[in-house]
């Protein structure tokens, strides 16, 4: 695990720079009077905009939440259905550790789409740095991007369609002419 930033000296804590995750309350983000890494600088040249994602970012128990997050530079690492298939389990063993329900997902050659119930063991950003550290190990090498993209579904947004438009990727993308053809997803209404 990279931990960028490293250690926050005023409230002693370690902070995520690659998932997202915040520092603990009452925690101030590290000054930025500090040298730049040469990794720090190549992450903000990767991705300059990736700190935006995390604006703003709070958990909540039994909220609903379309995570999206993409693979480094893009590759088609889920092309090798192996890998597809380690991060199907992965997927499916969040919750039966009781941290997400899944609802919906699909595992695109080059990013994911989950769409989830946080159960609220942990945080939503916790439960990221836990698949994407686990996918890294399964796979046997980094696979992710740093930070993730996610969206709290409102009550009135309909989750069968958000469903739909998940799990019809690979059509919309053309690597399939039948959803029923493509091996990488799941949907709890289907």
């Amino acid at each position: 695990m990279n931990w960028a930033s490293g250690f926050n000296r005023d409230v002693g804590v370690l902070i995520n720079r690659d998932v997202g995750v915040a520092p603990t309350v009452g925690a101030t983000p590290t000054s930025r009077s500090e040298p730049a890494t040469p990794t720090s600088r190549l992450k903000t040249q990767l991705n300059p905009h990736a700190k935006n994602l995390r604006k703003g970012r709070y958990s909540s128990a039994n909220q609903v939440y379309l995570i999206t997050t993409v693979t480094q530079h893009r590759e088609p690492i889920f092309n090798d259905f192996n890998a597809a298939r380690a991060m199907v389990r992965l997927l499916m063993n969040e919750q039966l550790l009781g941290r997400a329900d899944t609802l919906a997902f699909v595992i695109m050659p080059d990013h994911l789409h989950w769409l989830m119930t946080l159960t609220g063991q942990i945080g939503l950003s916790q439960v990221m740095q836990s698949l994407k550290t686990l996918s890294a190990k399964k796979i046997g090498h980094p696979v992710w991007q740093a930070g993730f993209h996610d969206h709290a579904l409102r009550q009135e947004e309909d989750l069968l369609a958000t469903a739909r438009y998940i799990v019809t990727n690979p059509l919309r993308a053309g690597l399939v002419q039948h959803i029923g053809d493509y091996p990488h997803w799941d949907a709890i209404w289907l």
